[in-house]
């Protein structure tokens, strides 16, 4: 049955132009209508930042140049009240020239002075908390001759709704005229309102023009602001001037600003206290703005606006009051009743009010929104059309597709049955045209194909007797284990030689043929094959037909596993013949054998041999130095030098019997070592000590350079001390007249390496490889110089006892450095 991955050649044709063709322009294009549609909403984002950045710049000019025609504005009220404050001064303080009288006033019944008509002029109003005898009414006649001015300035500017002029001792003078004691309370303290102590020295040290907030007039225009101005005498404050602008008329000049967008302006105190609030604005804030007041009695206490028209205090402008705050002019995002809100403010420098601009954002963005959404529109359409073409052009394109598969399918099939033909023996089937070249081509490969199976049957029929020829002439044979029915089937001489039966063989029988010692050798050797490591070796004695033992070699892999569980199923190999083999191993561990105990006798000799050198060298020598104290005695100076030349022969006899005897005890065994903890600087300083008279002797130098005292390595101390002697005895032998020697040591990170230096003539290149070989002196055998070749041997496989190392570099003519490099205690418990 076919595989579900098999496919036609018609769903192939298909598939094949789907993908070397539609999927590829399909892709091209998709990518180019995404790259349409995001350069689209790039290029919208792009209007959207650009509009938005020109109306952000707009709002910010328009509350600029708003802001500078209130402050214009602003700055000619307080230009009026300066000239309102100066004329003020001069009325009151300059002395007129002819007596002045006062208006005619009334007086109430509580003491209160006050005008009762109108006669064209202000209106004065003198409170009963300055009693009627201490009132000045040389000041009422001075402020009369302002009436005129009073009037004049509040003719000439619209925003000023009322001038008046406040005294100290509670003295109101206001045009125009009211009925002053129906409005005020009659004991009114006038310096307890804001119009009046926000000009005095404590608020206003620098005796300029201020601006109060809004607040109540107690003279019954309603909610309103003032400019305001002392007046002094001195550093007396006589009085303050002021200029009130209710907030109607604010709201009314506010009105009149060309806001663009539908917008409106907002006017905020510096305390962040909204101060005109237009009609607008008062659905967006929730506030209802205070144009009027119902006045049901006097105002006995300054009253201002509630907390609600202050923007830090409402939840929904709180970031604004800081941003307000924070920055003289800005821009922000607010949302005011879930709608979306461009803010803009900018800092009114007369008052240091803030002018904010609202405009909604739907309405500033509507524009390009729309431009949007026809570009979006307009891709749309062209993925709608793209759709339809491409339907339609896939649907050609499967058209094509089945014609050219039903060309393809007839010689395809024409093949297909020349290789059946061929599968099933026919080497020659019929062959099958086509006007396709290479269909045709394919149908005469199809053919010679068969004839070349043909010939290649022939070959390897051939082959095959060829290899059967050569299995059963060799001594090696071919196995294959069927793991399931445990059946061996043996290839070649193998069963002819161990006698066993013709035809596959059971397990057991061919187990019943190796040799006891190795059957678990065997079993273990194929356990790795179970493992499914795939590879098995093993050697074992295999039994012939006349009861003999053969080395065989025995190497197989797994050749099949099961498909279901892998395990290995079918495994095939080799055995080879290794009895000669085997036989020459044998000889050659008993050759080795031999040499082994021979050197321990030769060992064994030596060392009989140095202990019996030994003990007559030890008596030459003892006899020689009492014979040399009795002759030195006796002043026998003949007689000593020989002496001395025995003791010195003596001595260089004893040191290469020990030599000999340390070499012998270790080619015959390991001495055993004492490692322990050991000083380096105090072992260096007593090597120092035991050749220091040899050293001046020979009129060499040393220089000793010993490390810390608390430098320690492990080591055996009587096999270090020797081994720092010899290298110093070879100093000084192999140097120069006048030479020098140096013994130092160099600490790493867990090694210390002493080291002795020498000016010697140094060591040639050749010569360093044998330097440390045993009887070896390069060339130095029958000069003068006594050894016999053991010292440097011995110091080298010390070291290597001790865990160390030893080394040496040298130079001819400049000299030679030997170390010995040993591991350093880091502790005690290291000790």
């Amino acid at each position: 049955m076919p595989s579900p991955l098999h496919i036609g050649l018609r769903q192939w044709i298909w598939r094949a132009f789907a993908r070397s063709a539609l999927i590829p322009l399909l892709l091209v294009e998709t990518v180019l209508i995404a790259v349409y549609l995001l350069s689209n909403g790039a290029i919208r984002d792009a209007q959207i930042d650009h509009l938005r950045e020109v109306a952000l710049f707009d709002l910010q000019a328009s509350a600029r140049q708003e802001s500078r025609s209130i402050d214009q504005q602003l700055a000619q009220i307080g230009s009026l009240t300066e000239l309102f404050r100066n004329l003020t001064a001069r009325a009151l303080l300059e002395k007129p020239a002819t007596p002045l009288s006062p208006p005619a006033l009334a007086t109430t019944p509580d003491g209160v002075r006050y005008s009762p008509e109108d006669r064209g002029g202000s209106a004065v109003f003198y409170a009963n908390s300055t009693p009627l005898e201490r009132q000045d009414l040389d000041k009422v006649a001075r402020m009369s001759n302002l009436d005129p001015l009073m009037k004049e300035l509040q003719q000439r500017n619209p925003l000023v709704a009322s001038l008046y002029f406040n005294s100290w001792d509670n003295y109101n003078h206001i045009y125009p005229w009211f009925l002053t004691p129906e409005q005020y309370p009659h004991d009114m303290l006038i310096p307890h309102y804001n119009f009046y102590y926000l000009a005095d020295a404590r608020h206003n040290p620098g005796r300029g023009m201020v601006w109060t907030d809004v607040y109540l007039d107690p003279a019954g225009h309603g909610w309103l602001m003032s400019a305001i101005a002392p007046v002094y005498r001195g550093d007396f404050l006589e009085g303050v001037v002021g200029l009130d602008i209710t907030v109607s008329t604010l709201l009314e000049q506010i009105g009149r600003l060309a806001v663009p967008w539908n917008g409106y302006a907002v006017l905020v105190s510096d305390d962040l206290d909204i101060m005109a609030l237009p009609v607008p604005g008062e659905a967006d804030f929730g506030l209802g703005e205070l144009t009027s007041h119902a006045y049901d009695g006097a105002v006995h206490r300054e009253r201002f606006k509630p907390e609600d028209f202050n923007l830090s205090r409402r939840p929904d402008t709180a970031r604004l009051a800081a941003a307000v705050a924070g920055q003289p002019e800005g821009m922000l995002t607010v949302e005011l009743r879930g709608r979306p809100k461009l803010v803009a403010w900018t800092r009114i420098p007369q008052t240091g009010w803030h002018l904010l601009i609202v405009v909604d954002e739907a309405t500033v963005f509507a524009e390009t929104n729309t431009l949007a959404g026809h570009y979006e529109r307009v891709g749309y359409l062209m993925i709608a059309g793209l759709v339809v073409f491409y339907l339609a052009f896939f649907a050609g394109m499967w058209l094509r597709a089945r014609h050219l598969s039903e060309r393809l399918l007839r010689p395809i099939d024409g093949i297909s049955r020349m290789m059946e033909e061929v599968g099933r023996g026919n080497w020659r089937p019929a062959r099958v045209t086509s006007r396709i070249a290479e269909l045709d081509a394919m149908a005469g490969h199809a053919e010679q194909m068969g004839e070349q199976l043909e010939q290649s049957e022939r070959q390897r029929q051939r082959t095959q007797e060829h290899l059967e020829l050569v299995l059963d002439s060799a001594t090696e044979s071919l196995w294959e284990l069927d793991r399931r029915t445990r059946q061996i089937s043996l290839r070649g001489r193998f069963c002819e030689r161990f006698g066993l039966p013709a035809g596959p063989l059971g397990h057991e029988a061919f187990m019943a043929h190796v040799h006891p010692d190795d059957a678990p050798r065997v079993e273990t050797g194929f356990r790795p094959i179970d493992g499914d490591q795939g590879l098995c070796e093993v050697e074992f004695r295999f039994r012939d037909s006349r009861g003999g033992y053969h080395w065989l070699l025995c190497r197989g892999r797994v050749v099949g596993r099961d498909p279901a569980t892998g395990q290995a199923v079918l495994l095939a190999g080799t055995h080879v013949d290794i009895d000669a083999l085997k036989r020459t191993e044998a000889d050659l561990r008993l050759a080795i054998g031999e040499a082994q105990a021979a050197s321990q006798v030769k060992s064994r000799f030596i060392s009989s041999i140095s202990h019996e050198l030994r003990t007559p060298l030890n008596a030459i020598y003892g006899f020689a130095q009492l014979l040399r104290l009795e002759h030195d005695a006796r002043g026998e100076a003949q007689e000593v030098e020989y002496l001395e030349q025995i003791l010195v022969a003596s001595r260089h006899l004893n040191q290469l019997v020990d030599d000999v005897l340390d070499w012998a005890n270790i080619q015959a065994e390991k001495p055993n070592l004492e490692l322990q903890s050991v000083e380096v600087a105090r072992l260096m300083g007593e090597c120092a000590k035991l050749v220091r008279l040899e050293v001046e002797t020979q009129g060499l130098r040393l220089a000793l350079d010993l490390p810390g005292a608390d430098l320690r390595v492990r080591a055996d101390p009587r096999r270090l001390r020797q081994v720092l002697l010899n290298l110093l005895s070879n100093a000084i032998k192999y140097n120069r007249p006048a030479g020098w020697i140096a013994m130092t040591c160099q600490v790493t990170a867990d090694h210390a390496r002493l080291i002795v230096e020498d000016g010697g003539p140094g060591i040639d290149k050749p010569s360093q490889a044998q330097l440390f070989e045993p009887f070896q002196r390069l060339g130095r055998e029958n000069s003068a110089i006594q050894g016999c070749g053991l010292g440097l041997s011995l110091c080298r496989q010390f070291a290597g006892m001790m865990g160390g190392s030893m080394g040496m570099s040298s130079e001819p003519g400049i000299g030679s450095r030997f170390w010995i490099e040993l591991p350093l205690v880091q502790d005690e418990a290291d000790a």
